[in-house]
């Protein structure tokens, strides 16, 4: 990993490379460019897009291809009325079905319309086929004009819930693209009081967004990677999220070696190779934790982890390539107001980190306590949370199509707009609908197409209860019992109840397969870069503990604030995947500085010391990372703003309470023992545990030195052999 990391550096910070590191990127830039525009092109918006891999639903999605060259779908319009429907209200549905007539799909018939039993309701349903989103909107446009006074009208059913979820998405990744965009601008505006440099890191990120977009795209169309919208969007905030995190970790430690030479050239070939370890690891262990998504059966969630992998990649390579050329070319000035000059001491923010610090020394063993009390506290809250959503409760504004289906369910059965579809051999279709209509729950058992060969038919089963309902998933599971009992029949039920039913269940089970291997990488990583095993096993349950404080507490929110119904299915295991990987990226950032400053300071001395050195960085990139998931809560889909309140409240626990708290009082309660095997373990006692805990001059002595004061007379800087480095002033010797 060094060579590599030498290689990187010295590219970037070369008075020649630079500059072909430069020319590099922006001919990458312009040639591959309009391809990232055609990522749209190959998402795939099918109906197995987010359905999992093998489910029988699934499986029924593509059987339904062989009985029609063009996809047929029902819009369902619905009539309703307080009272008896006049023939004012009849007419309206009559002549809206004439209107309705020029858009149903070739080949297909468009039935009368329904009245339901109590008199108060019409239905009319048209199966629609090739372009479907103007043949629905067109639609609803005809039946919202000249509706008589008293009548309640509304355009759902499969089509219309469909394109209700396209617009969400539609509109998804540019105002993703852009409120991301701004609030990451003003967060680096606010972090580094400049008019200039926090351009350089949106620059380098809109580098990286490029490539990402090209290789994304690229794979998908030539080596079968899925993406899908949802994973397109998170996509973006992603590469955001990250690539700022790395620019702040690197724009602060160049900053550093500024101030101890001369050349910016040498300055930033040191800030790389003494940040790149922690960065290639960080980025390792995000890309690696959600590859390993690529184990679960749900379809949309192993498209997100290996899109989310591709994006991480790209944004590390910009990050340690581009940005860095950027400011090298640009000279000390980006810096302005605040230009770091030779020799001047290192103006940092440090006071409260060195106050945080010494003050976790003091007791460090009641302050993991206390930190593991709070996050334990927080963490009951998930105990009682409420998995699954509704189709009405998938959206923050209620769309047409759910209006549709609520009046339908309250006049129909409840399933009669989205029924359950059966494909069996044509041979033995009467013996399965037999077998069907004795099923509870079923309210009718309609015959449906044929494939032109004659061998399949389909049948739609009407059932009494709502189709996102436990009952209706109670009623398909019986009816899949039924059906496969038919002998010779090779019945497949599917439909939107079906696959709500798959979807929930392959959840439970990519649960049980992904989280386990994510806990694996993850703790491999960091046994590679720390050397250790108790720091990398107590490192991984602190984000552990985090992630279910952070479910926990966003539970609370979506109840008590947000209102939500419950939690999507989806949204336990994204969290996960998401909090571990990029909360163990601050753990990193400390415990890579951590270890080298116990090198030559002690292990006591030297946890203070990394906690003050990077506790304004890490914790400018907590909030960025936090910020940009944060933007999810404003989507309309519930989905994702669930997820962008997750894993915003698991950062920000990350940033201030695990790695400000929970871990430096852990590595001073354990002293040495925290690196146990490793070289900091085996150093002699007296160097290794610094006493830091237990002596207050130390600690004092280590604040004073963070904050950029003289350490006290006498005092002499040990290196982790026990012996005093001497020749060096403490500024040439911070790193």
């Amino acid at each position: 990993m060094k060579a590599l990391i030498k290689r990187l550096a010295s590219a970037p910070g070369g008075r020649r490379t630079k500059w072909l590191v430069l020319v590099g990127w922006v001919i990458l830039a312009v040639a591959l460019g309009p391809l990232a525009g055609k990522l749209g092109e190959v998402e795939d918006t099918g109906p197995n897009a987010f359905l999992p891999r093998g489910a029988e639903s699934a499986r029924v999605n593509t059987e339904l291809e062989r009985f029609r060259t063009d996809e047929v779908m029902p819009v369902v319009a619905v009539y309703s009325t307080d009272g008896a429907l006049g023939a004012d209200a009849r007419a309206k549905a009559e002549a809206d079905r004439r209107a309705f007539a020029e858009h149903v799909a070739p080949g297909q018939r468009m039935s009368p319309a329904l009245p339901s039993d109590d008199g108060r309701a019409l239905m009319v349903v048209v199966p629609l086929g090739d372009d479907l989103g103007n043949r629905v909107e067109k639609i609803r446009d005809i039946a919202a004009a000249n509706a008589p006074p008293g009548l309640d009208v509304a355009v759902g059913g499969p089509a219309g819930s469909l394109m209700d979820q396209v617009a969400v998405f539609g509109s998804l990744d540019s105002t993703l693209m852009l409120a991301t965009a701004l609030v990451v601008a003003v967060l680096l505006l606010i972090t580094y009081r400049s008019p200039v440099l926090w351009l350089f890191p949106l620059l380098a990120v809109g580098f990286a967004a490029v490539l990402t977009q090209v290789c994304t795209y690229l794979l998908a169309k030539h080596a079968g990677l899925p993406v899908d919208p949802q994973s397109a969007g998170i996509l973006m905030v992603l590469v955001f999220g990250v690539g700022t995190d790395y620019a702040l970790l690197l724009i602060a430690r160049y900053r550093e070696e500024l101030h101890r030479h001369e050349d910016r050239h040498t300055a930033m070939r040191l800030a790389l190779r003494r940040s790149g370890p922690a960065v290639l690891a960080s980025a390792g262990t995000i890309a690696v934790g959600l590859a390993c998504l690529s184990l679960a059966d749900i379809n949309s969630s192993r498209s997100l982890g290996l899109v989310g992998a591709i994006g991480v990649v790209c944004g590390f390579l910009a990050m340690v390539t581009v940005l860095p050329a950027l400011l090298v070319i640009a000279g000390r000035w980006v810096f302005w107001p605040f230009v770091p000059r030779l020799g001047t001491p290192v103006r940092k923010q440090v006071t409260v980190w060195a106050r945080i610090g010494g003050a976790v020394a003091r007791r460090p063993r009641w302050s993991w306590l206390m930190s593991v009390a709070v996050t334990g506290v927080l963490a009951l809250s998930a105990t009682g949370i409420s998995l699954g959503l509704t189709q009405a409760e998938m959206f923050q504004d209620e769309p047409e199509s759910v209006v549709a289906q609520e009046r339908l369910s309250a006049h129909y059965p409840s399933g009669a707009s989205d029924p359950a579809t059966v494909v069996t051999n044509a041979a033995r279709a009467g013996a399965v609908g037999a077998a069907l209509a004795d099923v509870e729950g079923v309210a009718r058992v309609d015959a449906g197409e044929r494939t032109a060969d004659g061998r399949l038919a389909t049948l739609r089963v009407v059932l009494a209860d709502a189709p996102d309902s436990d009952a209706a998933k109670e009623t398909v599971d019986a009816l899949r019992t039924a059906a496969h009992a038919v002998e010779g029949a090779d019945a497949l039920v599917g439909g939107t109840t079906a696959q709500t039913l798959d979807t929930q269940r392959a959840a439970d089970r990519d649960l049980r397969t992904v989280i386990p291997a994510v806990l694996v990488v993850v703790l491999l990583v960091l046994v590679g870069l720390l050397r250790s095993i108790v720091a990398p096993v107590l490192l991984l349950a602190t984000v552990v503990i985090s992630y279910f404080a952070a479910l926990g507490a966003s539970n609370l929110l979506f109840e008590h604030v947000l209102g939500f119904a419950g939690v999507d299915w989806s949204i336990p295991l994204m969290g996960f995947v998401f909090l571990v990987a990029l909360g163990i990226d601050y753990n990193i950032f400390l415990m890579h500085r951590v270890r080298e400053e116990a090198q030559r300071l002690g292990l006591g001395r030297g946890v203070l010391e990394g906690l003050t050195t990077t506790g304004g960085v890490i914790t400018s990139a907590g909030v960025v990372l936090a910020a940009t998931f944060a933007v999810f809560a404003v989507l309309p889909l519930v989905t994702m703003a669930q997820l962008g309140v997750l894993v915003g409240i698991g950062v920000l626990l990350d940033t201030f309470l695990v790695r400000t708290v929970l871990v430096p009082a852990l590595a001073l309660d354990l002293g040495r023992w925290f690196w146990w095997p490793g070289r900091l373990f085996t150093a002699r006692a007296g160097a290794a545990d610094g006493a830091a805990t237990a002596d207050a001059a130390a600690t004092a002595d280590a604040a004073a030195t963070a904050a950029g004061d003289p350490p006290p007379t006498g005092t002499a800087t040990a290196t982790a052999t026990g012996q005093p480095v001497a020749g060096r002033g403490r500024e040439s010797q911070r790193v």
